[in-house]
Protein backbone atom coordinates (compact mmCIF):
# COMPACT_ATOMS: atom_id res chain seq x y z
CA UNK A 1 0.00 0.00 0.00
CA UNK A 2 2.47 2.48 0.83
CA UNK A 3 4.92 1.43 -2.06
CA UNK A 4 2.09 2.10 -4.54
CA UNK A 5 1.06 5.51 -3.11
CA UNK A 6 4.61 6.41 -3.45
CA UNK A 7 4.86 5.29 -6.83
CA UNK A 8 1.93 7.54 -7.39
CA UNK A 9 3.40 10.53 -5.64
CA UNK A 10 6.30 10.58 -7.61
CA UNK A 11 4.79 10.35 -10.90
CA UNK A 12 2.61 13.21 -9.77
CA UNK A 13 5.90 15.40 -8.97
CA UNK A 14 6.97 14.78 -12.18
CA UNK A 15 4.75 15.62 -13.94
CA UNK A 16 4.16 19.20 -12.09
CA UNK A 17 7.77 19.73 -12.72
CA UNK A 18 7.45 19.32 -16.35
CA UNK A 19 4.40 22.12 -16.72
CA UNK A 20 6.68 24.34 -14.55
CA UNK A 21 9.28 24.19 -17.27
CA UNK A 22 7.04 25.14 -20.38
CA UNK A 23 6.02 28.32 -17.62
CA UNK A 24 7.57 31.50 -18.06
CA UNK A 25 9.86 32.95 -15.61
CA UNK A 26 8.72 35.48 -13.34
CA UNK A 27 8.18 38.89 -14.94
CA UNK A 28 9.62 37.61 -18.45
CA UNK A 29 6.74 39.05 -20.09
CA UNK A 30 6.89 42.63 -18.59
CA UNK A 31 10.92 42.38 -19.14
CA UNK A 32 10.64 40.92 -22.57
CA UNK A 33 13.37 40.88 -24.80
CA UNK A 34 17.06 41.89 -24.01
CA UNK A 35 16.92 43.55 -27.61
CA UNK A 36 13.61 45.26 -27.00
CA UNK A 37 15.27 47.03 -23.73
CA UNK A 38 17.32 50.37 -23.15
CA UNK A 39 21.16 49.74 -22.49
CA UNK A 40 22.01 50.12 -18.75
CA UNK A 41 21.75 53.94 -17.82
CA UNK A 42 19.30 54.49 -20.71
CA UNK A 43 15.96 54.21 -19.03
CA UNK A 44 12.34 55.47 -20.29
CA UNK A 45 12.68 58.37 -17.96
CA UNK A 46 15.44 59.92 -19.87
CA UNK A 47 13.49 60.03 -22.85
CA UNK A 48 11.50 63.28 -22.50
CA UNK A 49 14.12 65.04 -21.48
CA UNK A 50 16.09 63.78 -24.94
CA UNK A 51 12.70 64.89 -26.64
CA UNK A 52 12.45 68.50 -25.03
CA UNK A 53 16.55 69.32 -26.36
CA UNK A 54 15.38 67.95 -29.43
CA UNK A 55 12.08 70.04 -29.98
CA UNK A 56 14.30 73.01 -28.44
CA UNK A 57 17.12 72.15 -31.49
CA UNK A 58 14.48 72.31 -34.14
CA UNK A 59 12.17 75.28 -32.88
CA UNK A 60 15.53 77.42 -32.71
CA UNK A 61 17.81 76.04 -35.32
CA UNK A 62 20.68 76.79 -33.20
CA UNK A 63 23.40 74.40 -31.51
CA UNK A 64 21.45 73.17 -28.22
CA UNK A 65 24.44 74.12 -26.00
CA UNK A 66 24.45 77.58 -27.45
CA UNK A 67 20.68 77.49 -25.22
CA UNK A 68 21.99 76.18 -22.47
CA UNK A 69 22.93 78.62 -19.22
CA UNK A 70 25.67 78.73 -17.55
CA UNK A 71 26.94 81.45 -15.61
CA UNK A 72 30.27 81.61 -17.44
CA UNK A 73 29.93 81.31 -21.18
CA UNK A 74 29.74 83.55 -23.89
CA UNK A 75 26.12 83.14 -24.13
CA UNK A 76 25.56 84.41 -20.43
CA UNK A 77 28.17 87.00 -21.20
CA UNK A 78 26.39 88.51 -23.87
CA UNK A 79 22.90 88.41 -22.11
CA UNK A 80 24.74 89.97 -18.95
CA UNK A 81 26.03 92.76 -21.44
CA UNK A 82 21.95 93.53 -22.43
CA UNK A 83 20.98 93.99 -18.98
CA UNK A 84 21.61 97.99 -18.24
CA UNK A 85 20.66 98.32 -21.91
CA UNK A 86 17.93 100.77 -21.72
CA UNK A 87 17.29 101.74 -18.22
CA UNK A 88 21.14 102.82 -17.08
CA UNK A 89 22.38 106.80 -18.00
CA UNK A 90 25.93 107.58 -18.72
CA UNK A 91 27.86 109.05 -15.87
CA UNK A 92 31.06 109.91 -16.33
CA UNK A 93 33.12 108.38 -13.54
CA UNK A 94 30.11 105.90 -13.12
CA UNK A 95 31.41 102.28 -11.86
CA UNK A 96 34.54 103.81 -10.13
CA UNK A 97 35.21 104.40 -6.64
CA UNK A 98 35.10 107.76 -4.71
CA UNK A 99 38.57 108.19 -5.47
CA UNK A 100 38.54 107.17 -9.14
CA UNK A 101 41.42 104.66 -9.19
CA UNK A 102 39.39 101.29 -9.86
CA UNK A 103 36.15 99.33 -9.72
CA UNK A 104 33.45 101.03 -7.20
CA UNK A 105 30.53 99.47 -5.80
CA UNK A 106 28.58 100.35 -9.06
CA UNK A 107 30.51 98.02 -10.79
CA UNK A 108 30.91 95.49 -8.36
CA UNK A 109 27.49 94.86 -7.64
CA UNK A 110 25.79 91.32 -9.22
CA UNK A 111 22.74 92.36 -11.04
CA UNK A 112 21.86 96.16 -12.04
CA UNK A 113 22.07 98.56 -9.19
CA UNK A 114 18.50 100.14 -8.39
CA UNK A 115 19.82 103.46 -8.41
CA UNK A 116 20.61 103.44 -11.86
CA UNK A 117 17.23 102.43 -13.48
CA UNK A 118 15.41 104.67 -10.67
CA UNK A 119 17.81 107.82 -12.32
CA UNK A 120 17.10 106.84 -15.89
CA UNK A 121 13.31 107.18 -15.31
CA UNK A 122 13.42 110.67 -14.06
CA UNK A 123 15.43 111.80 -17.45
CA UNK A 124 14.13 113.68 -20.21
CA UNK A 125 14.90 113.33 -24.21
CA UNK A 126 17.53 116.40 -23.57
CA UNK A 127 19.52 114.30 -20.93
CA UNK A 128 23.12 116.62 -20.21
CA UNK A 129 25.71 114.08 -19.06
CA UNK A 130 27.67 117.06 -18.56
CA UNK A 131 25.36 118.02 -15.48
CA UNK A 132 25.86 114.71 -13.73
CA UNK A 133 29.73 114.05 -13.86
CA UNK A 134 30.89 111.76 -10.88
CA UNK A 135 27.61 110.71 -9.57
CA UNK A 136 29.18 107.41 -9.06
CA UNK A 137 25.81 105.36 -9.06
CA UNK A 138 23.48 106.94 -10.61
CA UNK A 139 24.99 105.04 -13.80
CA UNK A 140 27.77 103.93 -15.83
CA UNK A 141 30.62 105.18 -18.05
CA UNK A 142 32.49 103.19 -21.05
CA UNK A 143 34.92 101.17 -18.36
CA UNK A 144 32.45 100.91 -15.68
CA UNK A 145 29.95 99.40 -17.61
CA UNK A 146 32.91 96.88 -18.91
CA UNK A 147 34.28 96.01 -15.76
CA UNK A 148 30.86 95.74 -14.63
CA UNK A 149 30.42 93.05 -17.10
CA UNK A 150 32.97 91.27 -16.52
CA UNK A 151 32.35 91.09 -13.04
CA UNK A 152 28.99 90.03 -13.26
CA UNK A 153 30.23 87.40 -15.19
CA UNK A 154 33.45 85.88 -13.39
CA UNK A 155 32.15 86.62 -9.19
CA UNK A 156 29.35 85.69 -7.39
CA UNK A 157 28.86 87.91 -4.42
CA UNK A 158 29.09 91.88 -4.87
CA UNK A 159 31.94 93.47 -3.43
CA UNK A 160 35.06 91.87 -4.24
CA UNK A 161 37.53 93.41 -6.53
CA UNK A 162 36.91 94.33 -9.61
CA UNK A 163 37.45 94.61 -13.27
CA UNK A 164 37.29 98.91 -13.74
CA UNK A 165 40.80 99.98 -15.38
CA UNK A 166 41.29 103.15 -17.39
CA UNK A 167 39.36 102.61 -21.26
CA UNK A 168 42.50 102.27 -23.52
CA UNK A 169 44.44 100.43 -20.90
CA UNK A 170 41.41 97.50 -20.23
CA UNK A 171 41.76 95.11 -23.69
CA UNK A 172 45.60 95.06 -22.46
CA UNK A 173 44.89 94.52 -18.54
CA UNK A 174 42.26 91.67 -19.43
CA UNK A 175 44.60 89.49 -21.47
CA UNK A 176 47.28 89.82 -19.35
CA UNK A 177 44.94 88.57 -16.26
CA UNK A 178 45.14 85.37 -18.96
CA UNK A 179 41.74 85.19 -20.10
CA UNK A 180 43.04 85.68 -24.04
CA UNK A 181 45.15 87.05 -26.58
CA UNK A 182 45.55 90.91 -27.35
CA UNK A 183 45.36 91.99 -30.92
CA UNK A 184 46.63 95.40 -31.56
CA UNK A 185 44.98 95.82 -35.63
CA UNK A 186 42.48 92.82 -35.97
CA UNK A 187 40.95 91.87 -39.34
CA UNK A 188 37.94 92.16 -38.15
CA UNK A 189 35.56 92.31 -34.79
CA UNK A 190 34.06 89.32 -33.59
CA UNK A 191 31.28 88.44 -31.20
CA UNK A 192 32.60 89.07 -27.34
CA UNK A 193 35.39 91.12 -28.41
CA UNK A 194 36.12 93.85 -25.82
CA UNK A 195 38.10 96.90 -27.55
CA UNK A 196 40.37 99.73 -26.45
CA UNK A 197 40.22 102.64 -28.34
CA UNK A 198 41.61 106.37 -27.22
CA UNK A 199 39.41 107.56 -24.51
CA UNK A 200 37.05 104.48 -25.11
CA UNK A 201 35.98 101.03 -24.96
CA UNK A 202 33.24 99.01 -26.26
CA UNK A 203 32.13 95.87 -26.68
CA UNK A 204 31.70 94.06 -30.32
CA UNK A 205 28.61 92.08 -31.45
CA UNK A 206 30.20 91.32 -35.00
CA UNK A 207 30.99 92.64 -38.15
CA UNK A 208 28.43 92.84 -40.46
CA UNK A 209 29.02 92.41 -44.57
CA UNK A 210 29.43 96.26 -45.54
CA UNK A 211 32.19 96.28 -42.64
CA UNK A 212 29.97 98.07 -40.35
CA UNK A 213 30.21 96.62 -36.35
CA UNK A 214 27.66 96.35 -34.24
CA UNK A 215 28.24 96.95 -30.64
CA UNK A 216 26.93 97.74 -26.87
CA UNK A 217 28.68 100.84 -24.85
CA UNK A 218 27.93 103.01 -22.51
CA UNK A 219 28.56 106.26 -23.62
CA UNK A 220 25.64 109.75 -23.89
CA UNK A 221 23.09 109.22 -23.19
CA UNK A 222 23.66 105.60 -21.73
CA UNK A 223 24.25 101.77 -22.63
CA UNK A 224 22.71 101.36 -25.57
CA UNK A 225 23.33 99.36 -28.69
CA UNK A 226 24.98 101.28 -31.92
CA UNK A 227 26.54 100.36 -35.31
CA UNK A 228 29.40 102.04 -37.01
CA UNK A 229 28.41 104.13 -39.89
CA UNK A 230 29.87 103.62 -43.36
CA UNK A 231 33.20 105.60 -44.15
CA UNK A 232 31.32 108.40 -46.16
CA UNK A 233 29.26 108.94 -43.08
CA UNK A 234 26.41 107.05 -44.42
CA UNK A 235 23.74 104.51 -43.05
CA UNK A 236 25.06 101.42 -42.33
CA UNK A 237 24.00 97.53 -42.15
CA UNK A 238 24.94 97.66 -38.34
CA UNK A 239 23.05 100.86 -37.84
CA UNK A 240 20.40 99.67 -39.44
CA UNK A 241 20.08 96.22 -36.92
CA UNK A 242 20.50 98.24 -34.10
CA UNK A 243 18.11 100.48 -34.84
CA UNK A 244 15.42 97.41 -35.16
CA UNK A 245 16.54 95.32 -32.03
CA UNK A 246 16.49 98.42 -30.06
CA UNK A 247 12.80 98.80 -31.24
CA UNK A 248 11.80 95.65 -30.04
CA UNK A 249 14.21 95.13 -26.78
CA UNK A 250 14.08 98.54 -25.13
CA UNK A 251 11.18 100.65 -27.37
CA UNK A 252 10.74 103.61 -24.81
CA UNK A 253 14.62 104.45 -24.29
CA UNK A 254 14.83 104.06 -28.62
CA UNK A 255 11.85 106.76 -28.78
CA UNK A 256 13.62 108.96 -26.18
CA UNK A 257 17.24 108.23 -28.03
CA UNK A 258 16.33 107.53 -31.36
CA UNK A 259 20.23 107.46 -32.55
CA UNK A 260 22.13 104.27 -32.87
CA UNK A 261 24.91 105.66 -35.06
CA UNK A 262 27.99 106.24 -33.97
CA UNK A 263 31.50 107.57 -36.09
CA UNK A 264 33.31 105.09 -38.67
CA UNK A 265 36.26 106.15 -36.06
CA UNK A 266 35.65 103.67 -33.88
CA UNK A 267 37.40 101.22 -36.07
CA UNK A 268 40.64 103.20 -35.13
CA UNK A 269 41.54 101.22 -32.47
CA UNK A 270 44.54 100.64 -29.58
CA UNK A 271 43.80 96.79 -28.95
CA UNK A 272 41.06 94.03 -28.96
CA UNK A 273 41.05 91.44 -26.46
CA UNK A 274 39.49 87.96 -27.48
CA UNK A 275 38.17 85.57 -24.81
CA UNK A 276 39.78 82.10 -24.82
CA UNK A 277 37.48 79.55 -25.05
CA UNK A 278 38.57 77.62 -22.24
CA UNK A 279 37.81 80.76 -20.06
CA UNK A 280 34.93 81.85 -22.35
CA UNK A 281 33.16 78.20 -23.32
CA UNK A 282 31.06 79.32 -26.52
CA UNK A 283 33.07 81.62 -27.87
CA UNK A 284 34.60 80.53 -30.78
CA UNK A 285 30.66 78.98 -31.53
CA UNK A 286 29.60 82.51 -31.27
CA UNK A 287 32.04 83.83 -33.69
CA UNK A 288 31.21 82.32 -36.59
CA UNK A 289 27.43 83.40 -35.94
CA UNK A 290 26.19 86.03 -37.94
CA UNK A 291 25.51 89.45 -35.82
CA UNK A 292 21.37 88.77 -36.60
CA UNK A 293 21.94 85.36 -34.99
CA UNK A 294 23.58 86.53 -32.11
CA UNK A 295 21.30 89.33 -31.58
CA UNK A 296 18.35 86.56 -32.55
CA UNK A 297 19.71 84.73 -29.61
CA UNK A 298 19.67 87.74 -27.21
CA UNK A 299 16.38 88.17 -27.30
CA UNK A 300 15.16 85.04 -27.24
CA UNK A 301 16.74 84.74 -23.94
CA UNK A 302 15.96 88.28 -22.64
Amino acid sequence: MVRKFSVGLLLVMLFLAGCKKTEPEIGMEIIGTEEEQPEEGQSEEKQPEEMTKETESEESELPSDILQEDKISMRNFLKTAFLPVGNTMYIWGGGWNEADTGAGIGATTIGLHPQWAEFAASQTDDYNAEEHRYEILNGLDCSGYIGWLVYNVMETESGKPGYVYKSTDIAGTYSELGWGEYIEAPEEFLTGDIVSMKGHVWLALGTCEDGSVVLLHASPPGVSLCGTALADGGESEAVRLARQYMEAYAPDWQEKYPNRAVSHSYLNVEGVFRWNEDVMPLAEQYRNMKVEEVLDVIERNK
